[in-house]
């Protein structure tokens, strides 16, 4: 079963530590380790939170409209609400390692993990880049702030019209992931 997954793009190495499925639905947390200069674009969640826990090293986390930074030190813990844009970035000189608890845990959240960062592993997230973020953002229900909302319509279209694609990337790079029906 592939739990680790690494993607270039942002910089980072994702292991599953516990699936949605595993937890009963409640969480999906992450192990994740990133690079100097790594991290994520400010983005928010409309059905689950985000709780960052840093291990090793410092973890940067931006939040709110007015991008509030807080750095935390190893063994501390923030947790983003619904709703609120963040971001994570490695602030310091070494790569880092935090943990990443997603509440309640979100299948497609895994999924748009699992195929991401398979893609941009592969080269590929770029070839066809608008219908593989407007696939990608859906089913994670990763939604962009600012000009980028003005989009969201046309994503929500492209990935709607693009459901047997998702089905091809799913089943290409989730198929060696826990699944619902392995646990029962």
């Amino acid at each position: 079963m592939k739990r680790k997954f690494i993607n270039p793009e942002i910089q980072d190495v994702a292991t599953f530590t516990k699936f949605a499925c595993e937890t009963g639905g409640r969480l999906t947390e992450i192990d994740i380790v990133l690079q100097v200069g790594g991290g994520n674009p400010l983005h928010y969640h409309k059905t689950y939170s985000e709780t960052f826990t840093a291990i090793e090293g410092e973890l940067g986390v931006k939040i709110g409209k007015k991008k509030e930074i807080r750095i935390l030190k190893p063994g501390e813990s923030f947790t983003v609400p619904a709703n609120t844009l963040h971001c994570f970035f490695n602030p310091g000189k070494e790569q880092i390692r935090f943990k990443v608890t997603i509440a309640p845990g979100h299948e497609g959240f895994e999924k748009a993990i699992m195929v991401g960062y398979s893609l941009s592993e592969d080269g590929l997230l770029r070839k066809n880049l608008l219908r593989n973020m407007a696939v990608l953002l859906t089913i994670s229900d990763m939604n962009m702030p600012g000009l980028f909302s003005i989009f969201e319509p046309v994503l929500k279209c492209i990935a709607y019209f693009s459901k047997d694609y998702e089905k091809a990337l799913v089943k290409k790079y989730c198929a060696q992931t826990v699944t619902v029906d392995e646990l029962v």
